[in-house]
């Protein structure tokens, strides 16, 4: 049972639907926090992603960890929309938010790997860049001031990667590297009113779709690894969620802001597990296969 060290906070994850954002909610709310859940999919109106998971089906797996969940349709590029989502925070919660984490992405059949991007879709790379980093961006503009009234709190931005080297695409590896930087930028100009921003990324990600992708479960996911070595070293998206809480909780805060943050080293550091028992460590891995 998760420890709750997070009673009473209240937290937004914008992008909740599925992945790293789903699995953020979930032990947000194990930890004891009341957790609104935002993004495009809901019960009957998938997003263009095409995917089955919703937010409320994300609301009521944190209501099932002994938080509160709070599921609210945000299209998080439409400032309006985001706009009264925050008024509605600040109405419900009497202006209280601690924890905002942006993990909008919706770049999924956007990324053209293996395609120079002067012979790809403008349109694509444009709008991947308006899905996963202006939406970040509105996201904070709008909660930035609740969590700067009450002189605390945390923003996180959930990203790919903790340094600048280039991704394997120019459009996916400008979105991921902005939001590093969006990190470390926040953290400079919230400083003053303590409150904190950092980036955090996942190691090989075994979410749902990419579960589906190598068309394997939970359950028999070791299979995957026939088809690729390094999904043995993959993690479940809790292993992440487990690192945001130990973050968010950490008393010292405020001398974490402005850095990047690995979940493998958040597992190093506060001792985390897998909610399979397991450890991996993909920075080891990665920089023992030079990848």
């Amino acid at each position: 049972m998760e420890k709750r060290t997070l009673e009473g906070k209240v937290a937004l994850v914008a992008g909740a639907t599925r992945g790293a954002g789903r699995a953020i909610a979930m032990m947000l709310g194990a930890a004891g926090a009341t957790v609104y859940v935002t993004g495009r999919s809901v019960k009957g109106a998938p997003s263009d992603i095409g995917r089955q998971e919703t937010i409320e089906e994300t609301a009521q797996m944190v209501n099932d960890q002994g938080g509160r969940g709070i599921s609210v349709r945000v299209d998080h590029t439409e400032e309006k929309e985001v706009r009264r989502l925050f008024e509605q925070v600040r109405e419900e919660q009497d202006g209280q938010l601690d924890i905002l984490v942006n993990d909008v992405w919706g770049g999924e059949k956007l990324t053209e790997w293996g395609t120079p991007f002067w012979e790809a879709s403008l349109d694509k790379a444009l709008l991947m860049q308006r899905r996963a980093v202006h939406s970040h961006m509105i996201t904070s503009y709008y909660g930035a001031p609740l969590l700067v009234g009450r002189k605390q709190g945390l923003v996180i931005e959930v990203t790919d990667g903790y340094d600048y080297r280039y991704r394997g695409n120019l459009p996916y590896s400008l979105a991921k590297i902005s939001v590093v930087h969006l990190a470390e930028a926040l953290a400079a100009e919230l400083r003053p009113h303590r409150v904190a921003a950092v980036s955090v990324t996942p190691g090989f990600l075994r979410s749902e779709e990419m579960l589906d992708y190598f068309g394997v479960t939970e359950e028999n996911w070791r299979e995957a690894g026939l088809q690729d070595r390094h999904f043995l070293q993959s993690e479940t998206p809790f292993f992440l969620g487990r690192g945001v809480v130990a973050l968010a909780a950490d008393s010292d805060l405020m001398s974490k802001s402005g850095k990047a943050f690995t979940s493998w080293g958040l597992s190093d550091e506060y001792g985390i597990e897998d909610v399979d028992g397991r450890r991996p460590h993909w920075g080891r891995h990665a920089e023992r296969e030079g990848i």
